[in-house]
């Protein structure tokens, strides 16, 4: 493994769980990673059933392992963003895990070809129906990790990378809503389209949240939005793709026939929401920065729980 200034000893030569668990509280933590996955599953099952006017939810035991393939899948992108972006990390990013020898490449690969398996055999057994839209998913991946054969034009374009990257939230999101439509053998509701591009323009939310920062956390060789676009702007463009998604949520949940109620949910969420925004251009701090982080998340959730989760559990409560 390598190593470097940033490496230490005692953790390096950890036994592979221990190491493995220093990782995933670093790269994916699996509890915060976990209750977002099982958030985004439970809202797109529940948002394809009420669009369909179907009464309850499906089998707990398909959601409880379509929630298992699902988190698994976005650390399989995790572990394909490590292989991706490893010569960039070695050279501006040493801090991270892989960089500083505390796992290695192969060892995530193996990982990666473990979970792979899982999931190849946890759909045989239990939903073969739905193993054509799996290898779609992974084919995708498998795109992204090779950018698409076209590493050099992206990286010089990050708008064309920052939306092709994202199609593979709806991807997994199509995933995740077939188990319930596919698996009963009808065709998937229209509605969904409103919600697979929430998802989307989720992922951009997030993406955009994360990397904006204060000129003096700006690092050399590391992507942020601030840098590229200016303080200002990148600001003005996050609260752009809040607005474009708080329109979709709302076509989402008009189409879903949630009234009034829903509507006003969205914007005092898209009002709160903004408030990091306006108090970074304000005054940009660190606080403010992470702030833009936590919200871009939380907005995240609520959607989710705004289209699909919170109905369905009203629905299921009401039924008890």
């Amino acid at each position: 493994m390598a190593t470097n200034s940033y490496s230490k000893k005692e953790e390096n030569e950890a036994p592979f769980l221990k190491r493995f668990l220093i990782y995933q509280k670093e790269r994916f933590p699996f509890l915060i990673h976990g209750l977002l996955v099982a958030a985004f599953s439970f809202s797109a099952i529940s948002y394809s059933r009420i669009c369909r006017g179907v009464e309850g939810f499906i089998p707990m035991q398909t959601y409880i392992i379509g929630v298992i393939i699902t988190i698994t899948l976005f650390f399989l992108v995790r572990i394909f963003d490590e292989f991706k972006d490893a010569e960039d990390d070695a050279k501006y990013r040493s801090e991270l895990p892989v960089p500083r020898g505390l796992m290695s490449l192969k060892e995530l690969g193996i990982i990666g070809v473990f979970i792979a398996i899982l999931h190849v055999i946890l759909n045989l057994v239990f939903f073969p129906s739905m193993l054509w839209v799996y290898f779609v998913v992974i084919a995708y991946l498998l795109l992204m990790g090779k950018e698409f054969f076209i590493a050099d034009w992206l990286k010089k374009r990050q708008f064309w990378y920052i939306t092709s990257h994202m199609f593979i939230i709806p991807l997994i999101d199509i995933y995740a809503s077939g188990l319930d439509w596919m698996l009963e053998g009808v065709s998937p509701p229209k509605g969904l389209l409103f919600f697979f591009a929430v998802s989307y323009m989720n992922g951009i939310v997030l993406e955009l949240g994360r990397k904006i920062k204060i000129k003096e956390h700006e690092s050399e060789g590391v992507l942020s939005y601030t840098s590229m676009l200016g303080e200002k702007k990148a600001i003005y463009l996050w609260l752009v793709v809040l607005f474009i998604t708080f329109i979709l949520a709302f076509l989402a949940c008009q189409y879903a026939g949630f009234g009034a109620t829903a509507f006003i949910i969205l914007v005092a969420l898209f009002m709160l929401c903004s408030i990091p925004a306006w108090a970074f251009l304000k005054k940009p701090t660190k606080k403010s920065a992470k702030q833009m982080e936590i919200v871009s998340g939380a907005w995240t959730i609520a959607m989710y729980l705004t289209l699909g989760g919170v109905p369905m559990l009203q629905e299921l409560l009401s039924n008890l």
